[in-house]
């Protein structure tokens, strides 16, 4: 005889039996049987995810320092999550800090001493980390590496993110600048170092024209093999020995001259990158890239 306690009753399968004495009818009884077996269920497999839910927001850090109020609740949330899924693919944190400078530091100064203050990093402090600081006094941003940051997110690297997210921040689109930052870093982490993370190769629509380009040319030669090869040709019916060439001339038709104008580059899109690398006063080594904007 097997028994199951489910909530205020007692349900003995073989026998029909209530805890209080009562007989249930045989359908009854199976549907009941059902019913406990379906709850069971869905308690099993709903209990991990619940768990897998509360645990994922423990573990979520506060990654947004929005100091300079350029965003709102709603983007500073929708960025921090952004922000912890893609940096634990990486094992790193990327920092967003915005700031007014009161103390009137250099953007590179504020940026080390911000990273030393707060201790950044993935899995300890003053770890794994990628920073970019909005200065709002000077005008300036600043993208800092530390770490596996600094050695994935180096000073070119850093250069070439700051050039693609300034124009946004010029322009005042602070959370489309933030989201270009958070996803550059992560794409460039995926990269191992020494790579143009910008070169052809690595881009997906270039993957996916040159695989149909590939499985067309394999597929054309298979179909040009299975149809036999021609055996017949020029050769085949010209004798050597009397062909020769009967005329040759050299006649002059044109000459063509082609004007280009070499364009300027304005730079629209904020100051030149620069800054390089230094080290905090705690110690800490990074890379970096200054940009006015």
């Amino acid at each position: 005889m097997v028994r199951r306690n489910f909530s205020r009753f007692l349900i003995v399968i073989e026998t029909g039996l209530l805890d209080d004495g009562r007989w249930i009818p045989v359908r009854k009884r199976k549907h009941l049987a059902w019913m406990a077996a379906l709850i069971l269920l869905v308690i099993t497999l709903v209990s991990p995810l619940i768990t897998m839910s509360v645990a994922s927001a423990a573990d979520s850090k506060n990654l947004i320092y929005d100091e300079a109020n350029l965003l709102n609740e709603q983007e500073k949330s929708e960025l921090n999550a952004m922000a912890n899924e893609y940096g634990a693919e990486r094992q790193t944190d990327f920092v967003i800090y915005t700031s007014n400078n009161e103390e009137q530091k250099s953007e590179i100064l504020l940026t080390e001493d911000f990273y030393d203050d707060q201790g950044f990093g993935y899995d300890k402090a003053h770890g794994n980390a990628v920073i970019l600081t909005i200065d709002m006094y000077n005008r300036k941003m600043y993208l800092a590496g530390f770490y596996k940051g600094k050695e994935y997110i180096d000073n070119g690297r850093a250069d070439k993110i700051t050039a693609k997210i300034a124009p946004d921040v010029t322009d005042g689109n602070y959370k489309l600048a933030f989201e270009k930052y958070i996803k550059l870093s992560y794409e460039y982490m995926g990269i191992r170092p020494g790579v143009n993370p910008d070169n052809i190769l690595f881009n997906i629509w270039f993957q996916l024209i040159a695989s149909i380009a590939i499985g067309g040319v394999v597929v054309g030669v298979m179909a040009y093999r299975s149809g036999g090869r021609v055996t017949v040709n020029r050769a085949t019916y010209e004798d050597s020995s009397t062909s020769s060439v009967v005329d040759r001339q050299d006649r002059y038709i044109r000459t063509t001259v082609t004007k280009r104008k070499i364009e300027k580059n304005n730079n629209n899109g904020g100051g030149g990158g620069g800054g390089g690398g230094g080290t905090t006063r705690g110690g800490h080594s990074h890379s970096g890239s200054s940009r006015s904007f």
